[in-house]
């Protein structure tokens, strides 16, 4: 059965976007895993993955729409709700390669899973991983993970992923601010606070490399 999103976030179907953006925080700062003491760790970050799932879908309007038609109605065959069930087949197709090494069949099948299902953040964001793992797909690895940010922007994962690739590919203004913006969001993770630290050590030693050979510089 598909999850109703209204339903993990404990609002109505009819409530704005501020409205869920808001319930979503107050959710946060409780079920949030850094603030979780119980012994149930893994369920604890597995039910705040649900709620930015929900959030994520339920304030962007193309998701929230797909959403309420696969909960909400019966869909014809050959609708909206077989397409995402072919994008889920070529999904689970391309994590499988891609555990085996096999990137070029990995990344194949996580591009069929985005066409079958533009708005699936996931394939997205698994077919910009599996980009960056071949050096000449490095723009579309930047594409995929950017379009995946489109779709989920509360998003750290991503969003530090986002940083990552895009550090990686030379654009280190957009890198910091994707670090910046998953920082808001996950505050506390130290992964993404190193990879911000390092890039900007890296391009304050680049600048002053480039201060100390001004006078050498052809006019």
């Amino acid at each position: 059965m598909k999850v109703n999103y209204y339903e993990v976030l404990g609002v109505d179907r009819s409530a704005s976007e501020q409205e869920i953006r808001d319930k979503f925080r107050n959710l946060a700062r409780t079920s949030h895993p850094d603030r979780y003491r119980g012994p149930d760790k893994a369920g604890a970050e597995k039910k705040f993955q649900g709620l930015t799932e929900a959030v994520n879908v339920l304030t962007n309007a193309a998701r929230r729409k797909q959403h309420d038609s696969e909960v909400f109605s019966s869909s014809p065959k050959g609708g909206p709700s077989d397409l995402t069930q072919v994008a889920k087949v070529y999904l689970a197709k391309g994590v499988k390669a891609f555990k085996e090494g096999d990137f070029k069949t990995a990344y194949e099948n996580f591009d069929m899973a985005v066409k079958h299902n533009p708005l699936d953040g996931k394939a997205l964001h698994s077919l910009a991983i599996t980009a960056a793992r071949m050096p000449s797909m490095m723009r579309q690895a930047v594409q995929a993970i950017e379009a995946a940010v489109l779709r989920e922007a509360m998003n750290p994962l991503y969003l530090k992923d986002a940083g990552i690739l895009c550090n990686k590919a030379g654009l280190t203004a957009k890198a910091e601010r994707y670090f910046e913006e998953a920082l808001k969001w996950d505050r506390d993770n130290i992964e993404i606070q190193s990879a911000l630290a390092e890039l900007r050590q890296n391009r304050g030693e680049a600048k002053d490399a480039g201060k100390g050979f001004g006078l050498f510089r052809k006019s």
